[in-house]
């Protein structure tokens, strides 16, 4: 099924119809107090729905005391919204009923479709083309409906028994059984909901429609998302990154198995894998990815924050030193620092604290801290030039209660108001007793260290994403003459890779540097090409059927004359052949060897649903053994490769280890970019790998690469 994103100057308020009707129709209302269609009227009616209400029931007089009309088309004027909960055998009469009456948003309930059979599927095809063709737009089918808590709309169109809190949050579910415990949870942590979207099998409404209609709706500020699946990634990358750039987006994306993954010949396709492209994905759209209902949750409180912070320098404020101590590793688990104090900030805690307090961070203030000495403490700590986010944590001992530390903090807080607190206050009744004074002012509360330290990593990754260069990829410009010309004639031969020979010049069609190459057929050749590009020289296997050249014995490195370059063509002939019989030996590939530097691989692969995957990593043998990669999404931008260098583990190797220079990061950067733009160019380009890629001080050089194509019919 197509992703029906409407992208146009009216898609803001397309939705409008179904989040903010006027009037709604509830089609298949019942009188039996425990079905979906009777929960529904009633919850329309205890949660003051303002506009006006009409159960739609051929077989009843009234439906929670309104009176009912046997059909949608027997109402004097079309409602903007029809909610379906009938039997799938109905529904396709019923929205037809919807079109020719002129309802122009619909929520389906009923289940039965495209999740269930083949049978569902097509009913459900026949049900978005009534939709399409009529006009309208559509939640669901298999969805438990929708909810508006802005007082001007009251609406709680679902069938969930609860109405969580009004809010700044929007909540879109795929799953309608977690939409239930979404707002369960949402009422019990205090998260207030705007707007709750169910979308079910997501035939017409997506994802990517509720982004658009959120972005410009001034009651929503924080955009939370379950998702398992994306119809439209490309679209979805589109719209979230601009989304991003005025309001948060946390997703947690189900499904993290490798979805879709295929025997791959290459590094690159070997380490892809769909929830890689997932990450990727949100990555560059600048979405905060949750793995969890807790980690979703804990980030949402954390942005009722009343700021951002300026940095990851954090301070913690404990009476308890377990407590502190699980605060730090936390925060060192989730990339948070937490440096010394000042000198001035240590004087002044010295003159107010027990000489029993450790001063350092975390600061305990040990279990005697009254609420006075939070309030002292962090006031401080917020003082602290080299602070620019606390938390404090309060383990209720003997005789202090929970919301007296809670009115300290606040206290605190308002003396510096533009760096983020937050609190932890653990205890079974820690939490309830203080967030009614922590909420109001902008402190997010939670019971653990972990999670807070969760949700101020959250609110620093977005504060750093804010402040990152936002540019719009590269125009497409033609691709180059001479790498047309490479890849239609593979292709015009059938063939299913290109040549080493062909593999670099492809790259250096891109002008990304090779090292010079030539292609030997025999012993003798070997020797030809040596000499002519001189010595030391590297020999390299070529067979279109073995790719890790290494693990057969494949390549020979400093060769210094023509006996080395001859002995080495006999050896790597023989443990070839020895060890794949079965493969395919054209010959050895000479080059210029080229010492130094950290060996790195940029490589391309293409994922069934995500499009051309752009990969980095630290290269040569260390590709596999150390897994070290990362991946973005093609095309990508300037900053995406800056960030994509930045984001594998073995920083120190590119930074300068044991005396070495640091590499050139812009020259890895070039060649990203231009693996990105081939990759957009040529579909047909399965896996490409640049394995090493030669990294320097001052620049970077193509030693290997390979090209595999997709089949004609792929």
């Amino acid at each position: 099924m197509t992703d029906a994103t409407h992208d146009s100057p009216t898609a803001a308020h397309a939705m409008d119809p179904i989040l903010k009707p006027r009037s709604i129709a509830v089609i298949g209302a019942s009188r039996e107090p425990n079905t979906i269609g009777h929960q529904i009227v009633h919850n329309l009616i205890e949660y003051g729905f303002r506009g006006s209400v009409h159960p739609i029931n051929p077989s009843a007089t009234s439906v929670c005391s309104i009176a009912c009309v046997p059909s949608v088309g027997d109402l004097t004027s079309p409602p903007d919204l029809a909610i379906i909960a009938v039997p799938k055998r109905h529904v396709i009469r019923v929205a037809q009923e919807c079109a020719d009456a002129g309802v122009k948003g619909l929520v389906v309930i009923s289940a039965g479709f495209r999740e269930v059979d083949r049978e569902g599927a097509e009913l459900e095809a026949q049900l978005v083309n009534i939709v399409r063709s009529n006009g309208m737009r559509m939640v669901g089918p298999n969805c438990m409906g929708v909810l508006n808590t802005d007082a001007a709309v009251s609406m709680n169109a679902t069938f969930a028994p609860v109405m969580p809190p009004a809010g700044g949050f929007a909540f879109m579910s795929q799953s309608g059984a977690l939409g239930l415990s979404v707002l369960d949870y949402a009422r019990e942590y205090g998260i207030g909901i705007a707007q709750f979207v169910s979308v079910g099998n997501k035939p017409d409404v997506s994802g990517n429609d509720l982004l658009l209609q959120w972005e410009s709706d001034p009651a929503v500020q924080v955009i939370l998302m379950y998702v398992e699946n994306f119809g439209n990634p490309a679209k979805f990358l589109e719209i979230a990154s601009r989304v991003t750039r005025t309001k948060p987006i946390i997703a947690l994306k189900s499904g993290r198995s490798r979805i879709g993954a295929r025997a791959a010949a290459s590094h690159t396709g070997a380490l892809a894998a769909s929830d890689l492209a997932v990450d990727a994905l949100m990555m560059q759209a600048g979405v905060l990815r949750a793995y969890s209902m807790e980690e979703l949750f804990d980030m949402a409180i954390a942005f009722g924050s009343r700021t951002l912070p300026r940095s990851r320098r954090t301070a913690v404020l404990t009476n308890s030193g377990g407590p502190g101590i699980l605060a730090a590793d936390a925060m060192a688990a989730y990339d948070l620092d937490m440096p010394d104090l000042a000198p001035s900030t240590l004087e002044k805690l010295r003159t107010v604290l027990p000489a029993e307090a450790s001063l350092r961070n975390p600061l305990d203030m040990i279990a005697s801290a009254q609420p006075a000495s939070y309030r002292i403490a962090l006031e401080a700590l917020l003082a602290d030039p080299q602070i620019d986010a606390a938390v404090a944590i309060f383990v209720p001992p003997m005789g202090v209660a929970q919301q007296d530390v809670a009115e300290a903090v606040v206290a605190a807080a308002a003396t510096c108001t533009d760096k983020p607190v937050m609190a932890v206050l653990m205890g079974l009744n820690g939490l309830p007793q203080g967030r009614a004074e922590l909420g109001p002012a902008g402190i997010p509360a939670y019971i653990f260290p972990e999670s807070a330290a969760r949700g101020l990593s959250a609110l620093n990754r977005y504060a750093e994403w804010l402040a990152r260069e936002h540019v719009e990829p590269p125009a497409p410009v033609p691709p180059p003459t001479a790498a047309v010309m490479i890849m239609d004639r593979a292709q015009s031969e059938g063939r299913m890779s290109l040549d080493q020979d062909e593999a670099l010049a492809l790259l250096a069609a891109y002008d990304v540097p090779i090292a010079a190459a030539r292609i030997a057929a025999d012993r003798d050749d070997a020797v030809a090409a040596a000499e002519a590009m001189g010595y030391p020289v590297v020999l390299k296997l070529v067979s279109p059927d073995i790719s890790h050249k290494t693990e057969v014995g494949g390549v020979k490195v400093n060769l210094q004359d023509a006996a080395a370059v001859r002995d080495a063509y006999d050896a790597v002939m023989e443990q070839a052949g020895a060890a794949r019989p079965d493969a395919r030996l054209e010959g050895v590939l000479l080059q210029k060897m080229h010492t130094g530097g950290v060996e790195t691989i940029v490589g391309g692969s293409r994922d069934p649903g995500f499009g051309a995957l752009v990969m980095f990593g630290l290269g040569g043998v260390f590709v596999e053994a150390m897994q070290d990669v990362a991946f973005r999404v093609a095309p990508l931008t300037p900053p995406d490769a800056t960030d994509l260098v930045g984001a594998i583990r073995g920083q120190t190797l590119l930074n300068g280890f044991r005396g070495q220079a640091a590499v050139d990061r812009a020259a890895i950067e070039r060649v990203i970019m231009e693996v990105s733009r081939l990759c957009v160019d040529f579909p047909v380009i399965a896996e490409l790998d640049i394995n090493p890629l030669l990294v320097t001080s001052d620049g970077a050089i193509a030693l290997d690469a390979r090209v595999s194509l997709m089949q004609a019919n792929a």
